[in-house]
């Protein structure tokens, strides 16, 4: 009958390990440590990223140099006048944050807004934005409008 208590793995099937450092004239004069050298006697030891006469990984990396501010920088939706005359064709004559992340001309609601001169503008508006080029304020000016910057 089988039971927990004779439970046992087949013959052969668990090696015993081999006991290191002891002198055995069956396993030579090394006693299962290699040859003479560091790691051979007690106490040798090298770093987990030595790499044995191989250039080391820090060393075949380049060196980078300056730093990013990417992580303090302020980040702007970017929009053009172009954008800005789509929305005035549909007879809206203020833009906001909200009336772009409305009719999807913008993404992100926590980032300011940039305006950029990039296309034409003709129709009157008042424009809030955190940002605006010298080309874009003389644009919106130039027909008519406001730029307010937040």
């Amino acid at each position: 009958m089988i039971a927990l208590n004779n439970l046992r793995s087949n013959k052969g099937s668990r090696k015993s390990s081999t006991r290191v450092g002891r002198w055995n004239g069956s396993k030579g004069t090394f006693c299962g440590r290699g040859m003479n050298g560091q790691n051979c006697r007690s106490g040798g030891w090298v770093p987990d990223w030595f790499e044995w006469g191989q250039t080391p990984l820090f060393r075949r990396l380049p060196k980078l140099k300056g730093f990013s501010n990417a992580r303090f920088m302020t980040k702007y939706n970017v929009i053009n006048l172009s954008d800005v005359e789509k929305l005035a064709s549909n007879w809206i004559t203020e833009i906001t944050k909200e009336i772009l992340l409305e009719n999807r001309v913008i993404r992100r609601k926590k980032f300011g807004i940039k305006l950029l001169g990039n296309g034409g503008l003709k129709s009157k508006v008042t424009i809030s934005v955190n940002w605006a080029s010298k080309v874009a304020v003389e644009a919106v000016e130039k027909a008519g409008g406001k730029i307010e910057i937040i």
